[in-house]
This record gives C-alpha cells, structure tokens and sequence, in this order.
C-alpha cells in the first residue's frame, strides 16, 4: 500500500484559550500549559458532512483521480448527526462516487485502524484505489460547562487516497478492554420496557488516559520498527495523535529523539480524534516538509482503549494504480 494523496478541512471558526476563559472557569495559562493548546476549531456555520467531502475532494485531487476513480471508502467517524446511515454513505454520496463504503469506530486510532483495513481490502486484489477519510466533531460530545474536556478537543477532517504499492512498511494494532477511562454515552429513546436510561457526556480520566497512552505508544512504534527493520536513525518524522503536548513529549524522551523528528499542530487545532494524523500528514504534504523516501511512524491511541502504529515510506511519486479489470466488490 502506498499514500497518493492527502487532503483536509477545517471548521472557519477558530475558539481560543481566551474565549474559552469568558464562558469556563478558566484561562490561557491553565490549558496551554496542561494542554499545549492556544486555539481549536469548532464547528459552528458548517456541518461535518461538508468538512469530510470537502478533505475528501481535496484529496482526490492531490492523487490526481476523479471519484469514479474510487473503489471503496473508509470513513473513520465517532459521532454525527446521522445514527444511520453511516456517514461513509452520505461522503459517497456527494461525492459522487459508485463504490462501497464502510465506517469505523476505533475512536482517536481510527485513522490507523483504517490503513489495517485498506491494506487488507488491496491484499484481495479486488480494489485498486481506496478513499480514506476521518471526520470527527467531539466538541458535540463534551460538557461545555466542565473545563477539563471541553477545553481539549477540536473538530475536523483530513483524508488520503491509498493505492497498491510496497510502501507500507509495518502495521500493528492492539485493543484493550478498558471503558472507564475514556468513554461517552449517547441519549437513546424511549422503550416502555427499559427503565434505566443514562446519558453523560464525554468522560475522561487524564491520568490513566496518559498512562496508557504513553505506555501502549512507545510499545506500539517499538514493534513496528522491530518489524519493519528500521532503526531510529532511518526515521524522518514521528506523526502522533495529536491528544496532549504532554503526552506527545513523554512519548519522545521515552523514545529519546529529537523535537524537531515530532511535528505538531495540536496548538492550532486541539484533539480532532481520529482526524488529528491525517490533517497533520496533508498539512506537511501541502507545505513540502516530506520528501521522496521519508520514513514515517504514526502512532495512535484513543477510547476503548484502542492503539496503532504503523511504518510508511513516503513517496511524492504518487501515481493512482490502473482501475481494476471487471473484478468491484
């Protein structure tokens, strides 16, 4: 599997540290110094569906493909308006694209998850040129009136259009039964025949979420790098979930590397779940930081308690693969 394009969207509105102080029991000091955070975008005026077919088409035109060039979507979503159908139906929809499609719930890995699955689908020989997009709006999953949740997350889009190829270098994923830490239930309807009815917004433990972040990271990057061969040295740039300044540093002095090999955009941004790493690859594609060969670790971590990292090699010669002959899904 190799990466062919990249694309992202982000909400217009941008809601820092110091608006934040006029509605929370808050201020700048006390986030940016817990969080790494100074602003996050929230959306207001648009909707997620349009963020996601707009990272969508984006990255469709960074592969230089059409959306009838597409043979299968993976939309990574945690939460929309839409229960059903997925929001992968609604993304092929206005894309205008005729291929199947299917979503996916790993939380803050699903980006990972999605490249597993991708890579899995292109193994069967059957698709040639698949669509990945993650769209996440957590800002409609915390309490806006409790400051240690709300004050983190962003919403967003990114996507990458994924071909056949040999540039996939490892992939490991682990799941850990671990609900406590990290979870959010959604308000259900009434059934005469159910009494209890519980609905709480996002809850998070920060100290058990670190934790096993840390922990389940650096034991993730370790065994795709054993896998894959490669040592430290070979690595251009680290691209972690961007959930927490701390978090991303603790992983980097575990690993013992430099700042410089760890870009970040969580500052700008905030936690926008699954669509943190691919806003923050088409970020460094647009601006011409990757370069042919670059050897890239993503590592992700989020509710469930979900993980992933994976070893890529970067290529700017991105070229789609030949549409398959007679064999769709």
């Amino acid at each position: 599997m190799k990466i062919i394009g990249t694309g992202s969207e982000l909400p217009s509105l941008a809601v820092t540290n110091e608006m934040l102080s006029e509605i929370l029991d808050t201020n700048n000091e006390w986030i940016s110094t817990r969080t790494g955070i100074s602003q996050r975008r929230i959306i207001s005026e648009e909707s997620l569906t349009e963020l996601a077919v707009s990272a969508s088409k984006k990255a469709l035109k960074n592969a230089n493909l059409e959306a009838k060039d597409i043979d299968f979507i993976i939309c990574s979503n945690t939460v929309n308006n839409y229960v059903l159908p997925g929001l992968s139906c609604i993304v092929q929809g206005e894309l205008g694209a005729h291929c199947p499609c299917i979503d996916l719930n790993s939380a803050c890995s699903g980006f990972i998850y999605a490249l597993y699955m991708a890579a899995a689908y292109l193994d069967m020989g059957k698709v040639k040129n698949i669509l990945i997009v993650c769209a996440e709006e957590p800002s409609k999953m915390v309490d806006w009136h409790a400051r240690d949740t709300s004050v983190i997350f962003g919403d967003g889009a990114g996507a990458t259009v994924v071909t056949q190829g040999k540039n996939l270098k490892s992939i490991h994923l682990t799941t850990t039964c671990a609900i406590e830490p990290l979870y959010y239930q959604r308000e259900l309807e009434y059934n005469p025949y159910t009494h209890k009815q519980e609905f709480k917004p996002l809850v998070m433990n920060g100290k058990d979420v670190y934790k096993m972040a840390v922990n389940a990271s650096v034991q993730d990057i370790n065994t795709v790098m054993k896998e894959a061969h490669v040592t430290q040295k070979e690595i251009s740039f680290y691209l972690l979930h961007q959930a927490n300044v701390r978090i991303i540093e603790t992983i980097r002095d575990f690993l013992g590397e430099n700042e410089d090999k760890f870009p970040k955009n969580i500052h700008k941004y905030g936690n926008t779940s699954s669509a943190s790493i691919p806003i923050l690859l088409d970020e460094m594609n647009m601006n011409g930081q990757l370069k042919d060969g670059d050897i890239l670790v993503m590592s992700a971590f989020g509710a469930g308690f979900s993980t992933g990292a994976c070893v890529m090699e970067w290529s700017n010669r991105m070229t789609a693969a030949e549409p398959p002959q007679n064999n769709k899904m």
